[in-house]
C-alpha cells in the first residue's frame, strides 16, 4: 500500500487524500445516526436543535502597500485555496466596447506571464494538479489558487505572475474574442436563457452595464490596448483583497505573501468610479418575444428590489419562503392545486451595492399562459392582504433558519463571505444579524414588508413562447402586448470601421 502511494502523482494523491476524507465523513454521519426501535413515521421524527454557529479564528491584516488580508488555517486535509479580489467590473466598461472586462478577465490568465507562456503556466499547475483561474464579473475581479500544501511556495508564486505581470498576448485575445463571438451566436438558442436575459433589459434598460451584453460590434471594437488599459486602471496592491485558506502556517503564509508581493507598488492616487445610477426602466406591461417552435411559455414577472443591507431584507427573505418550495404557496396553489405550471418561483432577490429584483416565474403550457399570470398576480397580491398563517410562518421561517448552517459547511465557505463583506463595506458578523432578525420576524412583519415593497402596479410580465398557441392571447390581461425582437446585429463591415 505504502509502495502505491508513493509511485502515485501529485494529482492521483490529491483524490486518494479526497476518497479517504469522503469515507471517513460517511462512517462519521453513519455512527451519529440515531437508533430508532421500529419504523417510524416521518412526521414523529425529532430532531436536536440546530447548532450554534461560530466564526472560525482567522487573521485580519493590510500590508504595507494596502491589501487587505484574510488568513484562515485548516489543517483538515493538505491543500491551500485563495481568492484575490479587485475592486473593478463590467459595469465600469464603456457601451461601445461591452465586453472588455470580460474578456480582461480571461485573457489575464490564458494570455501567459512575463516569466512563462500560457502552455507553461498550463503545464506547471497540471503536473502539481493545482489550478490559477482569473475573471471579471459584473461588480468584481477576480484571481484565485488551489494547491497541495507541498506544492503551496511554487503555486503562490504562479498565482502572483497572473496578478502582476500578464501579458495578454495577442493569439490569445483573438481566441477568447473568437469564444465571446461563438456565445453571442448561440444566446438566442435557450428560451429560459432568453427570458432571463430580456427581462433583465426590461427592468434596467438597454443600456445599463446591469442588462447590456456583448454584440459582434462591441467585441470588434475592442482591442488589445483596450484589455491592458482596463488591467493598468484596477490591479494594484491598494485595490486587493486577499482570502486564504487551508494547510498552512500564518507566520509562514506572511512571510510568503511578502516574498511575491511586498515590492508591487501601490497606486496612491487610485479612484474608482462612481456606481451607475439605477432606477426601473418600464414601469409594468406586457411583453412577449415570439418562438413559434415553442410548445410551452417561459415567463418572467417582477420589478426592480433592493439591496442585502436593507432591514426588511431578513422579513423579505421569509417571505421568499412563503412563497416557495414544496409547501409553499406558489408550488401549492398554482402547480399542485390549480396544474398550471411546470416550474414556479418567487423571490425578493437583492444585491450587495445596487438594487436587485424581485421576481417570480416559471414554465406553463401555452394554453394555460394567461391563466398562470393572473394566478401570480394573485399570489402576490395576497401577501399584501392577508396575513400568512402561523403554519405558513414556522414553515417559511424553518426553512431559512434550517438553511442558515449550510453557509458555514466549511472553512472555504466563510473565507468567502469574509471578503465579499469586507468588498462590499459590511459587517463581518452581518449573516449573524440577519439570521436573529428571521428568528423575530412576525406575520405582521411579512404582510408590511409586502406592502412596502411589493408593487403590482409595477410589475413588468415577459413571456417567450408562441403568441399563436397561447389561447386566450396575452390582450386578455392588456390592451397593449408589445413585441421584442430578439434578432442579433451583424457588426459592421471592416471597411466601413476603417473608414472611422
Amino acid at each position: 500500500m505504502l509502495m502505491h502511494w508513493v509511485g502515485t502523482s501529485r494529482s492521483q494523491r490529491r483524490v486518494n487524500w479526497l476518497g479517504l476524507w469522503l469515507v471517513a465523513l460517511l462512517l462519521v454521519v453513519m455512527l451519529r445516526l440515531p437508533a430508532v426501535a421500529g419504523a417510524v413515521h416521518f412526521t414523529e421524527l425529532q430532531f436536536a436543535p440546530l447548532p450554534e454557529v461560530q466564526l472560525p479564528e482567522y487573521t485580519r491584516f493590510v500590508t504595507d502597500n494596502g491589501m487587505i488580508v484574510y488568513l484562515l488555517e485548516d489543517r483538515e486535509l493538505p491543500l491551500v485555496s485563495g481568492t484575490a479580489l479587485f475592486r473593478t467590473g463590467q459595469r465600469w466598461e464603456s457601451a461601445e466596447k461591452t465586453g472588455l472586462a470580460g474578456l480582461t478577465g480571461t485573457v489575464m490568465r490564458t494570455g501567459g506571464t512575463k516569466q512563462h507562456s500560457a502552455d507553461e503556466l498550463n503545464e506547471l499547475l497540471e503536473q502539481r494538479a493545482a489550478t490559477v483561474e482569473t475573471s471579471i464579473s459584473t461588480a468584481s475581479g477576480s484571481a484565485s489558487f488551489d494547491a497541495l500544501s507541498e506544492d503551496l511556495d511554487t503555486v503562490f508564486g504562479l498565482f502572483a505572475e497572473v496578478i502582476r505581470q500578464p501579458v495578454f498576448a495577442q493569439d490569445k485575445l483573438d481566441l477568447a474574442k473568437t469564444q465571446l463571438r461563438g456565445s453571442i451566436a448561440r444566446r438566442n438558442d435557450e428560451p429560459g436563457s432568453i427570458a432571463q436575459r430580456e427581462f433583465q433589459k426590461l427592468i434596467y434598460g438597454d443600456d445599463s452595464p446591469y442588462a447590456r451584453i456583448p454584440e459582434y460590434q462591441t467585441v470588434d471594437n475592442i482591442a488589445r490596448e483596450d484589455v491592458v488599459n482596463f488591467y493598468r486602471e484596477y490591479f494594484y496592491p491598494n485595490n486587493m483583497i486577499l482570502g486564504i485558506v487551508g494547510d498552512f502556517d500564518s507566520q509562514q503564509m506572511r512571510s510568503l505573501i511578502q516574498k511575491y508581493f511586498a515590492d508591487w507598488q501601490p497606486n496612491p492616487g487610485m479612484q474608482l468610479p462612481q456606481l451607475p445610477t439605477v432606477c426601473q426602466a418600464k414601469q409594468g406591461g406586457i411583453f412577449l418575444v415570439d418562438q413559434p417552435q415553442l410548445t410551452q411559455s417561459y415567463l418572467q414577472i417582477g420589478h426592480l428590489g433592493g439591496q442585502f443591507n436593507s432591514p426588511d431584507y431578513p422579513a423579505l427573505d421569509v417571505l421568499n419562503g412563503v412563497l416557495n418550495g414544496f409547501g409553499g404557496r406558489l408550488f401549492n396553489n398554482v402547480r399542485s392545486r390549480q396544474g398550471l405550471a411546470y416550474s414556479v418561483y418567487g423571490a425578493w432577490s437583492p444585491r450587495y451595492d445596487y438594487p436587485g429584483l424581485f421576481i417570480a416565474g416559471g414554465q406553463t403550457r401555452s394554453d394555460a399562459t394567461v391563466s398562470f399570470i393572473q394566478a401570480m398576480q394573485k399570489e402576490i397580491e395576497r401577501l399584501k392582504t392577508e396575513l400568512v398563517t402561523p403554519e405558513e410562518l414556522a414553515l417559511a421561517k424553518d426553512s431559512v433558519l434550517n438553511s442558515f448552517v449550510f453557509n458555514f459547511e466549511d472553512p472555504a465557505q466563510t473565507l468567502t463571505r469574509l471578503l465579499r463583506y469586507e468588498y462590499y463595506g459590511y459587517p463581518a458578523d452581518f449573516l449573524f444579524r440577519y439570521r436573529q432578525a428571521v428568528e423575530a420576524t412576525t406575520a405582521e412583519d411579512i404582510q408590511r414588508v409586502a406592502q412596502t415593497h411589493l408593487k403590482p402596479e409595477n410589475l413588468v410580465t415577459l413571456v417567450v413562447g408562441n403568441a399563436a398557441a397561447i389561447q386566450p392571447p396575452l390582450t386578455a390581461l392588456a390592451s397593449e402586448v408589445t413585441s421584442i425582437d430578439i434578432t442579433i446585429p451583424e457588426a459592421e463591415p471592416v471597411a466601413t470601421q476603417q473608414k472611422r
